[in-house]
């Protein structure tokens, strides 16, 4: 029997899921109507409108589909109910990098990364070197600018 990986996601990232499904369910009927509306002018062959209709159709079912598998995996973390001294999944985290300048993220899930909010996936090369330190270990992350070093200052449950 296969086991089903769960995807840990903070529950904003999982209300955003929740939307982004809502509006594309909600797009479907119009997506239909505009199939029917593009039938009704004969020859499919040659009918444009019926060909990005059908297109649109495929990618909307498609991305429903993800979007319902991403949610039955989901487990929800709310980073206010952690404690410990080890940096974990949800945890706020304060680094001095190399040049001595202090940055703070978040580690959250894959699809609630975003490095310009301060958020990074627990599957980043940065987010795999911050999970399991502690307060001020040293840490080395090969990224694609060359090797950084931090030093973990701050780690917090927010």
């Amino acid at each position: 029997m296969a086991s089903i990986e769960k995807l840990p996601m903070l529950a904003e990232g999982y209300e955003r899921l929740i939307a982004e499904l809502k509006l594309l369910r909600e797009e479907r009927p119009k997506i239909v109507e505009a199939i029917e509306e593009a039938r009704a002018h004969g020859d499919l062959s040659e009918n444009a409108e019926y060909h990005a209709a059908k297109e649109r159709q495929g990618q909307v079912e498609a991305q429903i589909a993800e979007l319902e598998d991403r949610v039955s995996r989901a487990q929800i973390v709310d980073p206010t109910t952690l404690s410990g001294d080890r940096i974990v999944f949800g945890a706020t985290v304060t680094l001095q990098d190399d040049d001595e300048k202090t940055v703070r993220y978040q580690i959250v899930g894959p699809y609630e990364a975003d490095a310009k909010l301060g958020r990074i996936s627990y599957n980043s090369p940065l987010g795999r070197a911050l999970i399991g330190r502690r307060v001020d270990d040293e840490i080395e992350v090969t990224v694609p600018s060359g090797d950084r070093f931090y030093l973990v200052e701050q780690i917090e449950f927010i």
